[in-house]
């Protein structure tokens, strides 16, 4: 339901409670009429050395999300949009599917995930072959590969930046993000994906999609272009890349 300040539209965000950078970027977007009520996934042990630490991260995410969810349907929104990435990956097209099931149900609202608004994304920008890269962990980066191929697109690379705990995903700079671009752009490579919307890129990826001449898709940029144009929302946004100031 609007309200004051959503005037347009409240969408209920769901995010993670070491993610500071999402709600960043939605808001910073200036969109006229939009707000956003975040519900927080609380994540009591936030490492992810390896690939196991990883895995019970994803543990922590699903013991916590339908608070998360209760929390921020009290502020009665019109959609849900997952600001977190990894578990909207896991299992592929159908478990991307089966997740975005189970919050509908919950919820009764239309739900927009990483995976789903990055798939229509590139979709929409009309590229076929990707190169990807994310802040996780080997057994991520294999889910984001298998999603990705059976969503019909040409995979060149998946790599991840291994970061030790969630909140030092916020902490990698501008040099180590342009240097994992740099060694996945490959021949052929038509768009840059980054996944894992608690890494800042949404103003790197737009000044490198210049540099490049070919798409860099943050993320946090492609939930925010899909959440707003699934709702009937058409304002070009500057400073977040070609899918959110052209399409």
């Amino acid at each position: 339901m609007t309200n004051a300040v959503g005037t347009r539209a409240v969408f209920g965000v769901i995010v993670p409670s070491t993610n500071t950078v999402v709600e960043h970027d939605y808001w910073r977007a200036g969109v006229d009429g939009v707000a956003f009520r975040a519900g927080s996934m609380y994540i009591p042990r936030p490492v992810m050395g390896d690939e196991s630490e990883f895995e019970e991260l994803l543990v922590q995410i699903r013991g916590s999300i339908d608070t998360a969810v209760r929390d921020v349907l009290t502020a009665e929104p019109e959609r849900m949009v997952m600001g977190m990435s990894a578990e909207t990956f896991w299992g592929g097209v159908e478990g991307n599917r089966a997740f975005e099931q189970r919050i509908h149900d919950r919820t009764g609202l239309p739900v927009t995930t990483g995976a789903s608004a990055c798939r229509a994304a590139l979709r929409t920008l009309g590229v076929r072959r990707i190169s990807v890269f994310s802040p996780y962990q080997p057994n991520a980066d294999r889910e984001v590969h298998r999603f990705f191929t059976e969503a019909g697109f040409d995979v060149a690379e998946v790599t991840g930046l291994r970061c030790v705990t969630a909140m030092d995903i916020a902490r990698v700079d501008e040099a180590r993000v342009r240097s994992v671009v740099e060694e996945i752009d490959g021949p052929g490579v038509e768009a840059i994906v980054q996944v894992g919307t608690n890494l800042s890129f949404v103003g790197i990826a737009d000044r490198m999609e210049a540099e490049l001449g070919r798409p860099v898709l943050a993320i946090n940029a492609a939930t925010l272009w899909h959440a707003l144009r699934e709702h009937g929302i058409e304002d070009r946004v500057e400073g977040y890349g070609s899918l959110l100031s052209e399409h």
